[in-house]
């Protein structure tokens, strides 16, 4: 049975918040009528803070991670070791590996693992601009970081092919992280442990 909106402004608002991840519409109804029990101040700086966010922010030109400027703050951290570059599938999984302040080298943002099922392949990530990375000097490590799942190994081996040529020590974080576990979900000790003792990557899957 459908449910029945006693205004039209009422369900389209509601449709736009259920098409957000893991929002469906129960849910969705309580925040738009949470946002109508506001003041119109809150509401706006809530819409106004949203279209800024799309509007402004930037993707660092070195590693992709989301930034407010054209390079990160990371990247453009003195102290971080620029000889050690940690590999990862997206944003969220570098605010991960950070919170277990268990790593100080800097990192590349792939925007996504190899997916043949889901039509994403190596072009569509930023494979190629991790190897200019490499190419043009200065990195002596490359830490994989992909969750420990068949597409995030595919990529990993892929990554491997690529750097091959390369005077680089390739290492994969431990697998103190189960098989299938996305690196987002993984406790913080866990994962900082796996950074730490990671093992070298020979190219086996």
């Amino acid at each position: 049975m459908n449910q029945q909106y006693p205004s039209v402004l009422l369900e389209k608002a509601v449709g736009e918040f259920a098409k957000l991840p893991g929002i469906g519409r129960k849910t969705a109804m309580r925040l738009v009528l949470h946002l109508l029990r506001q003041d119109t101040q809150s509401v706006e700086a809530f819409g106004n803070a949203m279209i800024t966010l799309k509007h402004e922010v930037k993707y660092c030109r070195v590693c992709h991670n989301i930034s407010d400027t054209d390079v990160c703050r990371i990247c453009s951290d003195a102290s971080r070791d620029t000889s050690v570059v940690c590999v990862v599938e997206n944003i969220r999984d570098v605010m991960a590996v950070e919170n277990t302040q268990q790593f100080r080298g800097l990192y590349h943002v792939l925007g996504g693992v190899i997916s043949p099922m889901d039509g994403i392949g190596p072009s569509d990530l930023q494979i190629d601009s991790l190897v200019d990375r490499v190419r043009a000097g200065g990195v002596k490590e490359v830490i994989l970081a992909l969750s420990s799942t068949m597409e995030g190994d595919t990529t990993n081996f892929y990554i491997f092919r690529k750097l091959s040529g390369f005077d680089v020590k390739l290492t994969v974080i431990a697998r103190g992280i189960s098989i299938g576990d996305e690196l987002e979900y993984t406790d913080e000790v866990t994962l900082g442990r796996s950074i730490v003792n990671r093992i070298a990557f020979t190219g086996t899957m």
